[in-house]
């Protein structure tokens, strides 16, 4: 006689389906990591070499460095300065070194990182449109550029005679991208009415997923997004240029650091140019879009540690520049993020605005 094989039950089932939920892109993530830092990076260049050319690094060399990396952490607070009217500057570090530090360090950081941009606006009394406004408009530009770059750095490599079928590539999906983007912005703000519709549709969809799980329907979203539809044209038609200049300035700022890090390592414009750095630099933050690690950790350094020796970059030269510029580029907005998040609430509200 043979015993029957135990049966799991549904609520065991279902146990170990919200385990792999929870923990399964943390483990993916950590996994990727795992890879490139022991596995692919190494094959690109020795650690031992990399390390050689760090500290190798002239006095003049950390001047520029620093330098570089103090305008770039200076720059992340105008674009809500202008997309925010009334948020002084003071309080714009304080807001961008604390979310994007959350949104690097915590896993689903971007959703984190956006909760407490909201915590603390509202705790200086600004109002919850003017707060969606502000975040619509910022996430919009920062997609828009992040974007236009790419195709910026391969029209100019296409004209100084390089090639590139993954930035080609990349630049077609970046075309496609801001296409989409400005259908969908003109479909719904061209008029209070359209407006109106759009939001009476998504009402609609959210309700419909509200009945599976038996919750309220919501209401009023029609209303709503005609109002913020006014509010968003409002802003755009007095500040559209400051936001776009703002957020220009802090990705260039960016490439900055990834630029004087190639110098500083070694990698002359013969082998790198500026254009070259900029389309391997655009298409990787392209490609890392979707976050499969926080922050990129990783895919980053992989992809643009590869591209650059494609172009022409020594191997141990162009890991130690990518692995300075993450450095650079990551580590004193965490340190700022967490000195800062510790005292946001001391901070003057100013006016509702």
């Amino acid at each position: 006689m043979t015993s029957e094989p135990p049966v799991v039950g549904e609520p065991q089932q279902q146990e170990q389906k919200s385990l792999v939920r929870r923990f399964g892109p943390a483990v993916v993530g950590i996994a990727a990591i795992l890879l490139v830092f022991l596995v692919l990076l190494p094959r690109i260049a020795n650690y031992s070499d990399v390390w050689d050319v760090v500290t190798g690094l002239s006095n003049e060399a950390l001047v520029a460095l620093a330098v570089a990396t103090a305008i770039n952490v200076a720059t992340y607070g105008p674009p809500w300065m202008a997309a925010l009217p009334g948020l002084n500057y003071r309080q714009s570090m304080v807001l961008t070194q604390t979310s994007t530090a959350i949104s690097i360090a915590v896993p689903g950081g971007d959703a984190v990182g956006l909760a407490a941009s909201y915590a603390m606006l509202r705790s200086w009394r600004y109002r919850s449109s003017a707060i969606a406004v502000a975040v619509v408009v910022t996430g919009a530009w920062n997609q828009i550029v992040n974007v236009t770059l790419p195709m910026v750095a391969l029209a100019l490599l296409l004209l100084t005679g390089g090639t590139s079928t993954l930035l080609l590539t990349a630049g077609l999906i970046g075309m496609g991208v801001i296409a989409f983007l400005a259908t969908a912005l003109v479909l719904a703000f061209r008029s209070d009415q359209q407006a109106q519709v759009w939001g009476d549709r998504a009402q609609r969809v959210a309700n419909w997923a509200l009945r599976l799980v038996r919750r309220k329907p919501r209401v009023g979203w029609g209303a709503a997004m005609s109002r913020f539809r006014g509010e968003t044209v409002h802003l755009l038609s007095r500040r559209w240029h400051v936001i776009t200049l703002a957020a220009f300035a802090g990705h260039l700022t960016v490439f900055g650091v990834l630029l004087v890090c190639l110098r500083a390592t070694g990698v002359p414009p013969s082998e790198v140019t500026w254009v070259e750095a900029m389309a391997a630099w655009g298409l990787v933050r392209l490609l890392t879009a979707v976050p499969i690690t926080p922050g990129g950790v990783g895919i980053v350094e992989l992809g643009l540690s590869s591209a650059l020796v494609g172009f022409g970059a020594g191997n141990a030269e162009a890991v130690a520049a990518v692995l300075l510029y993450r450095v650079l580029t990551v580590v004193p907005t965490l340190v700022l993020g967490a000195a800062l998040g510790l005292t946001w609430r001391r901070h003057r509200a100013p006016e509702p605005a």
